[in-house]
């Protein structure tokens, strides 16, 4: 690494953030200018206020009498579409649910059997002839 006069290297930090500043120009407004300006300005969006709050009024006013019949409507279809829901529920879940339950079912009396086999075997043979059954 190369080393410097610290003396540049302070001056350098020093001076960065000055260089690195805005100037601000002064302009030459008078204040009752900008007072005026700002009145124009909070009676211009008044204005636009009111207006905005008349044309939502309007149109909740007309979307009444739509959105009641576009709500009656969809209550309508709503209520059709869960009994199609509950009736293709109905159809699929007979006859795969009772092959699922009964493959089930002898699954785990297949376990059982090879479990009590096991157990059987164990106890049958007894203490004796442990060199033959030394996995077990």
């Amino acid at each position: 690494m190369r080393k410097g006069p610290l003396s540049l290297l302070v001056t350098t930090l020093l001076f960065a953030p000055l260089l690195s500043a805005e100037e601000v120009t002064a302009t030459a407004t008078p204040p009752g200018a900008t007072a005026s300006s700002t009145d124009t300005l909070v009676t211009q969006l008044q204005q636009q206020l009111a207006e905005s709050e008349r044309l939502r009024n309007e149109l909740q006013a007309g979307n009444g009498e739509q959105e009641s019949a576009l709500l009656s409507r969809l209550r309508q279809e709503n209520q059709r579409l869960k009994i199609q829901l509950k009736q293709a529920q109905a159809q699929s879940e007979g006859p795969s649910q009772q092959l699922l339950s009964q493959e089930q079912m002898w699954f785990a009396v297949g376990g059982g059997a090879t479990l009590l086999a096991f157990l059987v075997g164990v106890f049958s043979s007894g203490r004796r002839n442990k060199r033959h059954s030394q996995w077990v």
